[in-house]
């Protein structure tokens, strides 16, 4: 709803966009308590918020300087509301999304700036959680945002899918979006959920339109699509019946979704038709890899670890080094990828890392030092069943 109101009143204009969509929400609240939900709910929703568009347009009437793309079409009441109609169909709703998507990731605003923004108001992700998805803190992402939205009004960037010349370098920066935006679902920094299939869903659905538009079905678009649906396709073994967390040693395969997969390995396949090398090409390979495999002991961890070598040298940081020593400790080497792990600078706040050093050192046989780790990574998550599964690993040390 927000990208197609924005398209209709420009980005500049994003918080009425937002009010009109927030408003519509509260009236969804109100009616639905005491109506229940209707059989179409999204369409009682786009329903209401384009009638809320129009509600402001008539009131305001300064259709140049509110839409100046459909002032002339607003400007007349027999045109107004088949104008708004026109907008809020399938293909009007898709539309707008992609080009709200790229406005979001213009080169006006900072990079930094531009998936915060996007996260937030195109997917709807809290500030905490995007905080999460850039290891930082939360003043930092609505600093970020906040400078995106001036940035927006100072340059008046419009909603317009870049050019071919342009079109690169804004790609790089949506697929980023939609990885981070995949993330957070798949392992959600909420209280209460580990697992957000919805943000699953929607990244997936998003990074679809993208495959299937001709301006950006590029390998890299393929290859991010085909990650998802291999880690898509765990998401319900992950879990047991309580909710709690099943690492990926003792996942059950059978509930592995095997049709997701197979569109994995499609789209991964079709990713190669060009000379094109992405870090998501490399992150599908592995996700591959493991969905190949007929148990976690027969994975092919020599394969994992020269893919996450080539991983880190197009991609170097510090969360991509610990998956490679990981990778290095389940090859069989876990001494050498402790030491690894303990050298890698930046993760002190990220749950993971002290996690993974715990489990180093209690498969290595130190269970005291294991303990400590594990009781540092219990200060760094707010998740329950992140915390009970420490819990659970701090019990077996005993």
């Amino acid at each position: 709803m927000i990208s197609v109101l924005s398209k209709l009143l420009g980005l500049r204009h994003l918080e009425r966009a937002e009010d009109i969509v927030q408003d519509t929400l509260l009236q969804a609240m109100t009616t639905w308590s005491f109506k229940g939900v209707p059989d179409n709910p999204s369409g009682w929703l786009y329903r209401v918020a384009k009638n809320k568009a129009i509600d402001f347009l008539r009131r305001e009437r300064k259709f140049k300087e509110l839409s100046p793309q459909y002032s002339r079409l607003l400007e007349s009441e027999y045109s107004l509301t088949p104008t708004l109609n026109q907008l809020f169909l399938n293909d009007g709703i898709e539309d707008s999304q992609l080009r709200m998507i790229f406005a979001c990731c213009h080169p006006s605003i900072a990079q930094e700036s531009q998936a915060a923004l996007a996260l937030k108001t195109l997917c709807g992700l809290s500030v905490t959680e995007i905080a999460r998805a850039f290891l930082t803190n939360e003043e930092t992402v609505a600093k970020r945002i906040y400078r995106a939205r001036e940035n927006i009004r100072t340059e008046n960037i419009e909603l317009e899918i870049p050019s071919n010349s342009e079109l690169i370098p804004r790609l790089n920066s949506v697929l980023q979006c939609l990885y981070l935006l995949f993330n957070e679902g798949y392992n959600s920094s909420h209280p209460d959920q580990l697992i957000r299939e919805e943000l699953c869903q929607e990244a997936m659905r998003l990074n679809y339109l993208l495959a299937n538009n001709q301006l950006t079905n590029r390998p890299r678009t393929r290859a991010l699509l085909a990650l998802m649906c291999f880690q898509a396709s765990r998401l319900h073994a992950r879990l047991d019946d309580k909710g709690n967390i099943i690492l990926l040693k003792q996942q059950d395969r059978s509930k592995w979704f095997r049709p997701l997969m197979e569109k994995g390995f499609y789209f991964m396949e079709n990713s190669l038709e060009e000379f094109e090398s992405s870090d998501y090409h490399f992150e599908a390979a592995i996700a591959s890899l493991h969905a190949s495999a007929k148990s976690f002991e027969e994975t092919d961890w020599k394969s994992i670890c020269f893919l996450y070598e080539r991983l880190y040298e197009l991609k170097p940081g510090p969360v991509v080094a610990l998956n490679r020593a990981i990778a290095f400790a389940y090859a069989g080497n876990k001494k050498s990828a402790l030491d690894d792990i303990l050298a890698i600078k930046g993760l002190e706040k990220y749950y993971l890392y002290p996690t993974s050093i715990g489990e180093l050192y209690y498969e290595l046989g130190n269970k005291n030092k294991a303990i400590e780790y594990y009781e540092a990574a219990l200060k760094l998550t707010s998740s329950r069943k992140e915390r009970q599964l420490l819990e659970n690993k701090i019990s077996n040390c005993y």
